[in-house]
Protein backbone atom coordinates (compact mmCIF):
# COMPACT_ATOMS: atom_id res chain seq x y z
CA UNK A 1 0.00 0.00 0.00
CA UNK A 2 1.57 2.89 -0.89
CA UNK A 3 1.99 5.96 1.31
CA UNK A 4 2.61 9.76 0.19
CA UNK A 5 5.43 11.89 1.65
CA UNK A 6 4.49 15.52 1.08
CA UNK A 7 7.95 17.50 2.41
CA UNK A 8 7.41 21.18 2.79
CA UNK A 9 11.10 23.32 3.96
CA UNK A 10 9.90 26.09 6.38
CA UNK A 11 9.12 29.57 5.42
CA UNK A 12 11.99 31.80 5.64
CA UNK A 13 12.89 32.30 9.37
CA UNK A 14 15.20 34.96 11.18
CA UNK A 15 17.97 32.87 11.16
CA UNK A 16 17.82 32.33 7.30
CA UNK A 17 17.61 36.09 6.80
CA UNK A 18 20.22 37.00 9.47
CA UNK A 19 22.39 33.98 8.26
CA UNK A 20 22.92 32.59 11.77
CA UNK A 21 23.10 29.14 12.53
CA UNK A 22 19.57 27.81 13.38
CA UNK A 23 18.87 24.29 14.57
CA UNK A 24 16.99 24.37 17.28
CA UNK A 25 17.32 27.84 18.28
CA UNK A 26 13.23 29.05 18.05
CA UNK A 27 13.13 31.70 15.36
CA UNK A 28 9.73 33.05 14.06
CA UNK A 29 9.17 33.60 10.13
CA UNK A 30 9.87 37.12 8.67
CA UNK A 31 7.16 38.94 6.63
CA UNK A 32 8.43 37.36 3.76
CA UNK A 33 8.62 34.17 5.52
CA UNK A 34 5.06 34.38 6.17
CA UNK A 35 4.09 35.02 2.21
CA UNK A 36 6.26 32.19 1.07
CA UNK A 37 4.05 30.10 3.41
CA UNK A 38 1.03 31.71 2.01
CA UNK A 39 2.28 31.01 -1.28
CA UNK A 40 2.99 26.93 -0.50
CA UNK A 41 -0.40 26.77 0.95
CA UNK A 42 -1.85 28.33 -1.85
CA UNK A 43 0.44 25.60 -4.27
CA UNK A 44 -0.92 22.51 -2.21
CA UNK A 45 -4.67 23.36 -2.32
CA UNK A 46 -5.46 20.75 -4.56
CA UNK A 47 -2.82 18.15 -3.27
CA UNK A 48 -4.14 15.36 -1.63
CA UNK A 49 -3.12 15.38 2.14
CA UNK A 50 -5.02 13.36 4.84
CA UNK A 51 -2.62 14.26 8.10
CA UNK A 52 0.36 17.23 9.11
CA UNK A 53 2.97 16.79 10.77
CA UNK A 54 5.49 19.42 11.78
CA UNK A 55 8.11 19.88 14.23
CA UNK A 56 7.67 21.66 16.74
CA UNK A 57 9.79 24.49 16.40
CA UNK A 58 8.40 27.74 15.52
CA UNK A 59 8.76 28.20 11.90
CA UNK A 60 7.93 25.18 10.95
CA UNK A 61 4.44 25.19 13.00
CA UNK A 62 4.10 28.98 11.77
CA UNK A 63 4.43 27.75 7.89
CA UNK A 64 2.15 24.25 8.76
CA UNK A 65 -0.68 26.82 10.35
CA UNK A 66 -1.19 27.96 6.50
CA UNK A 67 -0.55 24.81 5.13
CA UNK A 68 -3.56 23.48 7.61
CA UNK A 69 -5.63 25.75 7.41
CA UNK A 70 -6.09 25.75 3.84
CA UNK A 71 -6.66 21.60 4.24
CA UNK A 72 -9.23 21.94 7.23
CA UNK A 73 -6.88 20.02 9.37
CA UNK A 74 -4.86 19.98 12.42
CA UNK A 75 -1.37 19.99 12.99
CA UNK A 76 0.78 17.25 14.73
CA UNK A 77 3.43 18.45 16.30
CA UNK A 78 7.31 16.26 16.68
CA UNK A 79 10.63 17.09 18.51
CA UNK A 80 12.37 14.16 16.60
CA UNK A 81 11.30 16.24 13.16
CA UNK A 82 13.61 18.97 14.31
CA UNK A 83 16.28 20.38 12.57
CA UNK A 84 20.25 19.38 13.48
CA UNK A 85 21.22 19.78 17.13
CA UNK A 86 23.86 22.73 16.03
CA UNK A 87 25.01 22.63 20.01
CA UNK A 88 28.29 25.60 20.00
CA UNK A 89 26.87 26.65 16.78
CA UNK A 90 23.12 27.90 17.54
CA UNK A 91 22.65 31.64 17.18
CA UNK A 92 26.12 31.84 15.60
CA UNK A 93 26.75 34.16 12.47
CA UNK A 94 27.53 31.58 9.29
CA UNK A 95 30.77 34.05 8.96
CA UNK A 96 32.05 33.10 11.98
CA UNK A 97 31.60 29.32 11.89
CA UNK A 98 34.77 28.51 10.15
CA UNK A 99 37.59 30.89 11.77
CA UNK A 100 35.90 29.19 15.28
CA UNK A 101 35.58 25.14 14.12
CA UNK A 102 37.54 25.00 11.02
CA UNK A 103 37.35 21.09 11.03
CA UNK A 104 33.78 20.88 12.12
CA UNK A 105 33.37 23.25 8.91
CA UNK A 106 34.91 21.57 6.73
CA UNK A 107 32.69 18.46 7.65
CA UNK A 108 29.75 20.29 7.30
CA UNK A 109 30.60 21.41 3.63
CA UNK A 110 32.79 18.62 2.39
CA UNK A 111 32.79 15.41 4.88
CA UNK A 112 28.91 15.38 6.40
CA UNK A 113 29.40 11.84 7.68
CA UNK A 114 32.04 12.64 9.82
CA UNK A 115 30.16 15.67 11.32
CA UNK A 116 30.06 15.97 14.80
CA UNK A 117 28.80 19.20 15.80
CA UNK A 118 30.63 20.32 19.29
CA UNK A 119 28.19 19.87 22.35
CA UNK A 120 25.30 18.72 19.73
CA UNK A 121 24.32 15.99 16.58
CA UNK A 122 26.19 14.16 14.33
CA UNK A 123 25.00 13.98 11.27
CA UNK A 124 24.43 10.32 11.60
CA UNK A 125 22.69 10.48 14.71
CA UNK A 126 20.43 13.44 13.25
CA UNK A 127 20.02 11.26 10.02
CA UNK A 128 18.15 8.39 12.35
CA UNK A 129 16.29 10.18 14.51
CA UNK A 130 14.29 11.75 11.33
CA UNK A 131 14.27 8.56 9.87
CA UNK A 132 12.89 6.86 12.79
CA UNK A 133 10.32 9.78 13.29
CA UNK A 134 9.43 9.18 9.34
CA UNK A 135 8.93 5.47 9.88
CA UNK A 136 6.54 6.04 12.71
CA UNK A 137 4.39 8.54 11.08
CA UNK A 138 3.92 6.02 7.98
CA UNK A 139 3.19 2.89 10.48
CA UNK A 140 0.40 5.20 11.92
CA UNK A 141 -0.90 6.47 8.29
CA UNK A 142 -0.18 3.85 6.10
CA UNK A 143 -1.97 4.27 2.79
CA UNK A 144 -2.55 8.07 3.57
CA UNK A 145 -1.08 11.05 2.34
CA UNK A 146 1.34 12.95 4.76
CA UNK A 147 2.05 16.41 4.56
CA UNK A 148 5.70 16.65 6.74
CA UNK A 149 7.00 20.29 7.88
CA UNK A 150 10.22 20.41 8.84
CA UNK A 151 13.73 22.23 7.80
CA UNK A 152 16.76 22.05 5.39
CA UNK A 153 19.20 19.90 6.77
CA UNK A 154 16.75 17.29 7.28
CA UNK A 155 15.60 17.23 4.24
CA UNK A 156 19.13 16.75 2.99
CA UNK A 157 19.91 14.16 5.53
CA UNK A 158 16.31 12.06 4.51
CA UNK A 159 17.23 12.48 0.93
CA UNK A 160 20.32 10.64 0.95
CA UNK A 161 18.51 7.64 2.43
CA UNK A 162 15.53 7.83 -0.05
CA UNK A 163 18.27 7.71 -3.18
CA UNK A 164 19.88 4.66 -1.23
CA UNK A 165 22.94 6.80 -0.56
CA UNK A 166 25.96 6.85 2.10
CA UNK A 167 25.70 10.52 4.21
CA UNK A 168 29.10 10.61 2.56
CA UNK A 169 27.10 11.57 -0.64
CA UNK A 170 25.39 14.04 0.79
CA UNK A 171 27.38 17.11 -0.64
CA UNK A 172 25.85 15.99 -3.88
CA UNK A 173 21.97 16.88 -2.85
CA UNK A 174 20.89 20.26 -3.53
CA UNK A 175 19.82 22.25 -1.09
CA UNK A 176 16.14 23.53 -1.33
CA UNK A 177 15.20 26.77 -0.94
CA UNK A 178 12.47 27.88 1.79
CA UNK A 179 8.62 26.49 1.38
CA UNK A 180 10.07 23.86 -1.15
CA UNK A 181 8.45 21.35 -1.67
CA UNK A 182 9.65 17.14 -2.22
CA UNK A 183 7.34 14.37 -2.52
CA UNK A 184 8.23 10.74 -1.70
CA UNK A 185 6.35 7.51 -2.44
CA UNK A 186 6.62 4.49 0.18
CA UNK A 187 5.48 1.47 -0.69
CA UNK A 188 7.16 -2.00 -0.10
CA UNK A 189 9.82 -0.72 2.36
CA UNK A 190 11.05 1.34 -1.11
CA UNK A 191 11.11 5.14 -1.54
CA UNK A 192 10.74 6.37 -4.64
CA UNK A 193 11.48 10.08 -5.52
CA UNK A 194 8.46 11.78 -7.11
CA UNK A 195 8.70 15.52 -6.65
CA UNK A 196 12.52 17.48 -5.30
CA UNK A 197 12.82 20.69 -3.44
CA UNK A 198 10.54 22.20 -5.95
CA UNK A 199 9.81 25.71 -5.36
CA UNK A 200 8.58 27.08 -8.32
CA UNK A 201 5.32 28.49 -6.69
CA UNK A 202 7.68 31.07 -4.76
CA UNK A 203 8.95 32.66 -8.41
CA UNK A 204 11.67 35.12 -9.15
CA UNK A 205 10.29 37.50 -6.20
CA UNK A 206 10.24 35.58 -3.19
CA UNK A 207 12.86 33.10 -3.00
CA UNK A 208 15.33 33.13 -0.31
CA UNK A 209 18.63 31.31 -1.10
CA UNK A 210 18.64 32.06 -4.85
CA UNK A 211 18.74 36.01 -3.94
CA UNK A 212 21.54 35.69 -1.28
CA UNK A 213 25.33 36.41 -1.91
CA UNK A 214 26.48 32.92 -0.43
CA UNK A 215 24.66 30.52 -3.25
CA UNK A 216 26.45 31.78 -5.63
CA UNK A 217 29.56 30.74 -4.33
CA UNK A 218 27.98 27.95 -2.85
CA UNK A 219 27.05 26.76 -6.77
CA UNK A 220 31.03 27.68 -7.72
CA UNK A 221 32.47 25.43 -5.30
CA UNK A 222 29.49 22.71 -6.05
CA UNK A 223 30.77 23.28 -10.04
CA UNK A 224 34.39 22.88 -9.20
CA UNK A 225 34.12 19.81 -6.65
CA UNK A 226 32.54 17.95 -9.81
CA UNK A 227 35.20 18.89 -12.00
CA UNK A 228 38.11 18.22 -10.04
Amino acid sequence: MKTRLIFVRHAEAVGNKIRHFHGWTDSDLTDKGHLQAMRVAERLTDTDMDVIYSSNLKRTMQTAAYIAEKKGLTVNTSENLREINGGDWEDVAWTELEQRWPDEYEAWENQPHKLKMPNGESMAEFQTRLLDEVMSIIKRHEGKNVCIVTHGTAIRAMICHFRSCTLEEMVDVEWCDNTAITIIDYEDGIFNIVTEGDSSHLGSDLGTIVNQEWWEEYNRKKKARREE
